[in-house]
């Protein structure tokens, strides 16, 4: 499914966990940051409108995509986050480098999240182009920051209910 026909049913919706307990670490890129500045809004007031308190947010930016790996990787270490959102968004230019950026983030990303009961979540935009981009967050086809927090809450929820069953 592409993700221009995704969107939160309303039930889905309605089924989002309390988040006023919850810790949230957000990293993001400052590359492209007409973009992920307005992700990074978009999720933290998403994050908010769901009760998790503005202390209980902790924003932290780093050059570019490519450093996310880096930066969630710290975040996770010394920071009580009970999840963290990768802000970034990589724009294909008229080189391999997309491909390279692209690569490493999603395998590195992929690979943090297989190392700790803190999930990371992959809000990474990768687009052929700059409209393509604004579509995603705020356009045609939605905002993902708000999709990156909701699934930043639910996967707490999850993780929290498995702690649970012990």
């Amino acid at each position: 499914m592409s993700a221009k026909d995704f969107k939160f049913t309303a039930n889905q919706v309605n089924t989002i966990p309390d988040a006023s307990e919850m810790q949230f670490g957000i990293v993001v890129s400052e590359w492209n940051n007409d973009i992920t500045d307005n992700l990074l809004e978009n999720a933290v007031n998403t994050l908010k409108r769901y009760g998790a308190k503005e202390e209980n947010i902790l924003v932290k930016h780093v050059p570019g995509s490519f450093e996310l790996v880096y930066g969630a990787a710290c975040m996770k270490d010394s920071t009580m986050a009970d999840a963290i959102i990768a802000i970034g968004c990589v724009i294909r230019g008229d080189t391999p480098h997309f491909d390279y950026i692209c690569s490493g983030v999603t395998q590195g990303l992929a690979e943090l999240n297989t190392e700790s009961d803190v999930p990371v979540i992959y809000g990474v935009l990768t687009v052929n182009d700059h409209q393509q981009a604004l579509d995603r967050c705020g356009g045609s086809a939605g905002n993902k920051g708000e999709e990156f927090a909701l699934t930043a809450i639910k996967m707490v929820d999850f993780v929290w209910s498995l702690e649970n069953l012990e």
